[in-house]
């Protein structure tokens, strides 16, 4: 965060579960959207956030036990889509967050998201997926491995390490630079936080947006998709789908973005989240 010279955003905390909750927002008033990442962590948020709240929303980007800055630990089970669903229940509970909330997901934040509105683990008023998860597109190869326990157990920390500095610098695409690089890097340095994000990925299954595409396509729930047209993971083909056969849905193309787009175009991605948000 160290390339962010003035900002409102702060980082703070609330207990979930006995466990302290880290998530990115900006103290004021005004309608709570809440923002999930995926195999990342909440940085993949922090560069729309400001414009967000200057909008007069309150944006909340929380990291996931066990991931980014929060507390726990992840297992194969609390990593599953439901659980982590379930979890944002209860995160939003302890901010006593109530009535229709704005939801977006990246990544995997976008499977979990799909599933907190078809199986109303809240009351979602609209939902945004910024390059998501959907139907069968992942696990990806990089992360499909770690389904296996011997391939987990004989992975080394610089091995992990090294596979995520791969994967951001090229979800990063046209905005990797060190420093941004290392930015995303730095949780992993933790084995707490290297164990849970294995954990997360080793329970990533698309039955849970496969299961959901019954239910997404009779739901009235105004959705947005915001897509970097150049993103190697969830390719834009996925998006496109999705946007053709799930009603009440709008597609908008980053061009020249990659994976994640809010640091290839963070005006773009805020005023079309914004312009979501407010309607």
């Amino acid at each position: 965060m160290s390339e962010i010279v003035e900002t409102a955003v702060l980082r703070t905390e609330i207990q979930v579960d006995g466990e302290m909750a880290s998530y990115l927002t900006v103290d004021q008033d005004g309608p709570a959207v809440l923002l999930l990442h995926g195999t990342y962590w909440s940085r993949v948020w922090l560069p729309v956030l400001d414009r967000l709240a200057e909008a007069g929303l309150r944006p909340i980007a929380v990291d996931l036990p066990g991931l980014g800055r929060s507390g726990g630990e992840l297992t194969l089970e609390t990593g599953a889509v439901p659980a982590l669903a379930d979890w944002v229940a209860r995160f939003a509970s302890a901010l006593k967050l109530s009535g229709p909330i704005a939801v977006a997901g990246h990544d995997i934040g976008g499977a979990v998201a799909q599933h907190i509105l078809v199986h109303d683990r809240l009351e979602v008023s609209r939902l945004a997926l910024v390059n998501s998860v959907t139907y069968d597109s992942w696990p990806v190869s990089s992360v499909a491995r770690f389904r296996d326990p011997e391939v987990v157990a004989a992975t080394t920390a610089d091995e992990i390490l090294a596979a995520r500095r791969q994967a951001v610098t090229a979800a990063l695409a046209g905005a990797a630079t060190e420093q941004r690089i290392a930015d995303y890097l730095d949780p992993w340095t933790d084995a707490r936080v290297r164990r849970s994000w294995m954990a997360m990925v080793g329970a990533a299954d698309n039955r849970y947006t496969r299961d959901a595409v019954p239910a997404l396509r009779h739901n009235a729930t105004p959705k947005l998709l915001i897509w970097g047209e150049d993103d190697g993971f969830q390719k834009v083909e996925y998006a496109e789908r999705f946007a053709s056969e799930i009603p009440h849905t709008t597609l908008i193309r980053v061009p020249d973005a990659g994976h994640i787009p809010t640091e290839n175009a963070p005006g773009q991605i805020a005023r079309a989240l914004i312009d979501f948000f407010t309607a």
